[in-house]
């Protein structure tokens, strides 16, 4: 018997829920369905409060130290690309973006706010040690670009970012409930870093300034730099990361991104 199943009783059966980390679990007896996760961020809590995530049912320590927590298991499905178009997505993210409480929350445990020096220097390094990506002319055009803007990036209203918005990660219950989940990269950031990803990734161009104002954001041209800023700094990331692990088919698909960036920022002069 596992930790896990030894925290449960033996009326219940316990299954891995996947995923890279192998820490979650899907817990079923006769009268009830959790979803288990190993060591989540304390963040859950103020999360589920909030109807963020499904209801948090409760915390348990194991003998080994590690905090096991228990959420409803939600009957639904993921959003499919197309649906991250509607405007409770929108919503829904800008009602995370204006919580005091989440970003209370989230300095305590952070206890930091990105900052574009910071972000850009790190990044740098990354590339530096990263052989393909340290000769790439289209990665030193990008890294001028973000070194250029610099300036006009910041911004003074940092919130809770949830920095991983693909569309699995968004979940619609059998009763309409709209949920974000997995909230391990979670980050204190401008705003642009999660906007960025879901205008780019799932909305016509055209629809842009219609999905900004379902979120309360206008549409102008700081906002675009710092959408695009972080746009450039995720797509390198997203090429050394898969690089260093030999996924070279992946890696390519963040440089044409990045080239498509590059593209966007110079036609539309950002």
């Amino acid at each position: 018997m596992t930790a896990v199943e030894h925290i449960l009783g033996e009326d219940w059966t316990v299954v891995p829920a996947g995923g890279s980390t192998g820490t979650a679990y899907y817990a079923k007896s006769d009268q009830r369905r959790l979803f288990l996760k190993r060591n989540s961020s304390p963040f859950l809590a103020v999360l589920s409060a909030q109807g963020i995530v499904p209801k948090l049912v409760w915390t348990k320590r194991l003998e080994n130290g590690d905090v096991l927590t228990a959420q409803q298991w939600l009957d639904g499905k993921a959003l499919n690309p197309e649906e991250m178009q509607h405007p409770r997505v929108a919503k829904l993210l800008s009602k995370i973006h204006h919580s005091s409480e989440l970003l209370d929350m989230l300095l305590r445990i952070e206890k930091q706010t990105q900052m574009p020096t910071q972000i850009l220097a790190k990044m740098k390094e990354k590339v530096k040690t990263t052989d393909d990506a340290d000769c790439s002319l289209v990665i030193h055009k990008a890294l001028k670009y973000l070194e250029d803007r610099l300036p006009y990036v910041y911004y003074s209203k940092p919130v809770v970012c949830h920095c991983d918005l693909v569309h699995h990660n968004w979940m619609l219950s059998k009763n309409g409930e709209l949920y974000l989940v997995d909230w391990d990269n979670a980050k204190v950031g401008d705003p642009a870093m999660d906007i960025g990803r879901i205008l780019q990734s799932y909305i016509p161009k055209q629809e842009w300034d219609q999905w900004l104002s379902h979120y309360g954001e206008e549409n102008n041209a700081h906002f675009m730099q710092r959408m695009h800023w972080y746009l450039m700094i995720d797509a390198i990331h997203g090429y050394t990361w898969n690089v260093r692990r030999d996924k070279m088919k992946v890696a390519h698909q963040h440089m044409s991104e990045l080239q498509q960036l590059l593209d966007q920022v110079n036609d539309w002069n950002l």
